[in-house]
């Protein structure tokens, strides 16, 4: 499987530097005035600086209302919970709490969603069985 590539727009590069290389542990690669490349978990991911960083609304996911505009990588579930343990050492604000979603159901998923420095909403996630990804 090939690496990803997503860029996301952030209001100050220096609080998403710290945030991504400090609290999320990714590396640094190429950067700039406008625009830093994280690692993340062997993924390329590019913040670049912008002005204004409007925030879409949200869609009811079994229960929650999730950020219709978020990214974030599926983990193992072991990833998942060290993860998970790591945010609360840096309390983190979850803006939805680590939890089983669709739990007993195809798809049942460890997940949590945060924000960011700028606001940009991440998704950490992990499957129980990763042929359930695009259970039906």
């Amino acid at each position: 499987m090939r690496p990803f590539h997503l860029a996301f727009p952030v209001t100050d590069l220096n609080t998403t530097r710290s945030f991504y290389k400090d609290v999320l542990q990714c590396n640094i690669g190429r950067s700039s005035d406008k625009w830093i490349d994280f690692d993340m978990f062997g993924h390329q991911v590019v913040a670049h600086l912008v002005e204004e960083n409007d925030h879409p609304a949200t869609n009811s996911v079994d229960g929650d209302n999730v950020p219709a505009s978020h990214f974030g990588i599926i983990l193992t579930i072991d990833q998942w919970n060290q993860l998970k343990q790591h945010l609360q050492q840096f309390d983190i604000k979850f803006i939805i709490e680590p939890k089983i979603r669709f739990k007993g159901e195809p798809g049942e998923q460890a997940t949590m969603f945060f924000l960011d420095p700028c606001g940009n909403a991440l998704e950490f996630k992990a499957f129980k069985d990763d042929k359930q990804i695009f259970a039906t």
